[in-house]
């Protein structure tokens, strides 16, 4: 009787306890929040950072950090969950149901088991986007300036309006005088910004006003999408990547919204800003709005109110063109383009430490204490011509947006590059298409300026040649940089060697040539790698690793590249491109809780990148809700360009070079 009352007990117990798995998905969980929370956190996350990852180790002599968790369902069943995903997906499930306030969670085993592809482009597409936008107005403001960038040294914080937006300047003047706290100062700005205002704001800098419009009876911030992390304004270039992802996920408004604040910054404060801070009002960032506006036109229903937006985007496109890129300060002798900052000294947003090398090799020459010297320099008791070109070149290479590499580095202004030509030959066959496609081949703007198709065409052709003529190195069969001053082309090898290929900048016979000569030297494991290793050169303590040089790989440089080889016919090389790139995002969130990161080494493909300014997107806690936008961008994209099996194929981890 014993014996048998045991063996029914037994079997008691053993169907109380279920092991939840990808096989069992319409199975649901109801779980009381907080102690299952605390549980799984306490067995599981067992270095305490608030994620569930890899290298939470298994303690010795305990079952905590074992990768297997019984979650107790309110009815007293227990259900079994193992392996490092998806305890890292119960873990997010369950902060989302205490950020929704709720008691108990109700989770499914479908939820749970959710594959990697699927989970990842879902919270992008219903979370990241939505935890990444941001408006200036006066609702807004306490998001705004909460940045610990917003304060200044007297614990102000400063938000700067255009002097020819008078609306904006009043909305916000009321609401600084509502809401007292915390100490917002208002500043007009003067109607000429010169570099010598802007060095002059040193300790009040702060944000800039974007786009208003009225809304029912209140008047609201048109809405922008920041990159993540400490970049909470919103950026130049990052922002058509970020408009692909949106467009791609149905935000078709939210991108709309992306080029009417680029457009008002064109009409305010000159040009497309590096982002809407007053520290960048002296530079731009690499040109991309014909290209966001043709990606968001083709989107929108066609009505004369959409065709309307059409001319007024384009309008301004053709005013940044014609007053930033071909004004005199970024016109070389050659016909071509450089990159260029008018603003004087170190950049103030650059955080402190990062030009110890410089200033310690430079007070070595003045025979100086390096905290010393730096001190004097910035405070200009000291002067020394070659670092004030030293930081002239630095201030060029970030607005190229590739800040900071070695090949710009102590010598951007005096480079005609590959890439910012390249953008610019592609402003100019947009504006041919677009006037061509859209308005008969003309349109006569608001200030009575004829523009015309074949105009716009001639002006790509010249530039074309003069690409051919300077920037094409027959020899190696690749584009390079060409320096003014050295009258050479500077042999660096880079992932802006591909640029062309996106612009539609390359013969037939050139993209040939650059698929052979300059994909194999550019494609690492997890995609492709900013610069090569023998480009980049040593790296040491008076030589630092920086973050757009080898061995990492970013999200615009893979979009551009897979654009590129599409629109030439190399489907093959773009599928085997966005697979190593995707798989690398991939394997990262699926081992650390869901990351999703600004930059990754593509040659371990790790985003465990500490170079310059570490990586975005990796420090959060139980759940991130932002991702890195144009990381997010291209995760979307780059999985529209993955067939089913591909997808399958990344959902199981299986590495590329199993595939390909």
């Amino acid at each position: 009787m014993m014996n048998n009352l045991s063996s029914i007990a037994f079997l008691i117990l053993a169907v109380s306890f279920w092991q939840v798995s990808a096989q069992t998905p319409h199975v649901s969980l109801r779980v009381c929040t907080g102690p299952t929370l605390d549980l799984l956190l306490h067995d599981e996350d067992t270095d305490q950072d608030a994620k569930i990852t890899i290298d939470d180790p298994h303690l010795a002599g305990s079952s905590r950090g074992d990768k297997r968790f019984w979650v107790k369902d309110v009815t007293g069943r227990h259900w079994e969950i193992t392996g490092t995903f998806y305890l890292s997906n119960l873990l997010q499930e369950l902060t989302l149901a205490r950020q929704a306030g709720l008691d108990t969670a109700v989770i499914s085993a479908q939820t749970i088991y959710e594959p990697p592809t699927q989970r990842i482009s879902r919270f992008i597409r219903e979370y990241y986007w939505e935890g990444l936008t941001r408006r200036v107005d006066e609702q807004s403001l306490p998001v705004i300036l909460s940045d610990e960038k917003a304060v200044s040294r007297d614990g102000s914080r400063y938000l700067y309006v255009p002097a020819t937006d008078r609306t904006a300047f009043d909305s916000f003047s009321a609401a600084a005088a509502r809401h007292p706290s915390p100490k917002l100062r208002v500043v007009k700005l003067p109607p000429t910004i010169t570099p010598d205002y802007v060095r002059s704001l040193d300790g009040r800098h702060g944000i800039l006003a974007l786009a208003l419009r009225r809304e029912g009876s209140s008047v609201r911030g048109v809405p922008f999408v920041v990159p993540g992390g400490r970049f909470n304004e919103m950026y130049g270039w990052d922002s058509y990547f970020i408009t692909l992802g949106l467009i791609h996920d149905g935000r078709i408004d939210l991108a709309q919204s992306m080029v009417d604040n680029h457009v008002y910054q064109i009409e305010h404060y000159g040009k497309i800003l590096n982002a809407n801070r007053t520290y960048y009002l002296t530079r731009s960032q690499p040109p991309f709005l014909t290209s966001m506006i043709r990606a968001v036109y083709e989107a929108l229903p066609k009505n004369q109110e959409t065709r309307a937006w059409l001319k007024k985007s384009l309008e301004m496109a053709i005013k940044e063109y014609r007053e930033v890129w071909m004004s005199p300060q970024r016109m070389t002798e050659t016909g071509l383009q450089r990159y260029f900052d008018s603003g004087i000294g170190p950049p103030p947003e650059v955080e402190p430490g990062h030009f110890d090398p410089v200033f310690r090799l430079f007070a070595e020459r003045h025979g100086m204490d390096a905290r010393e010297f730096e001190r004097r320099y910035r405070a200009g008791t000291i002067q020394d011509e070659e670092l004030d070109r030293y930081f002239v070149h630095d201030r060029c290479m970030r607005e190229s947006g590739h800040d900071t590499s070695y090949r710009l580095d102590n010598c951007c202004a005096d480079l005609v590059t590959v890439d910012l030509n390249s953008l610019l030959y592609k402003i100019e066959t947009d504006c041919a298409g677009i006037l061509e496609e859209e308005f008969g081949g003309m349109m006569i703007t608001r200030d009575g300026a004829v523009q015309k198709a074949e105009e716009w065409s001639a002006l790509a052709r010249k530039r074309k040649s003069l690409i051919d003529r300077y920037l094409w190195d027959e020899r190696r069969g690749m584009f390079f940089d060409y320096d003014v001053r050295q009258k050479r082309r500077q042999e660096y090898v880079s992932a802006t060697i591909l640029y062309p290929l996106w612009a539609g900048a390359a013969s037939e016979e050139q993209a040939a040539r650059l698929v052979r000569n300059a994909l194999p030297l550019l494609e690492e494991r997890g995609g492709i790698v900013s610069t090569t290793e023998s480009s980049r050169g040593p790296v040491s303590e008076d030589r630092p690793q920086r973050q757009w040089d080898y061995p990492n790989g970013w999200a615009p440089h893979q979009m551009l590249a897979w654009e590129g080889l599409r629109r030439y016919g190399y489907e093959g090389e773009v599928v085997r491109l966005a697979y190593r790139w995707l798989y690398t995002i991939t394997v990262n969130a699926v081992y650390y809780n869901g990351t999703v990161t600004e930059k990754y080494d593509v040659v371990k493909r790790s985003h465990r990148v500490f170079a310059e300014y570490g990586n975005v997107g990796a420090a959060f806690s139980y759940i991130t809700r932002e991702g890195f936008g144009w990381t997010n961008a291209s995760y979307q994209v780059g999985l529209s360009l993955l067939s089913p099996q591909h997808r399958a194929a990344l959902d199981q981890l299986t590495p590329p070079e199993w595939i390909f």
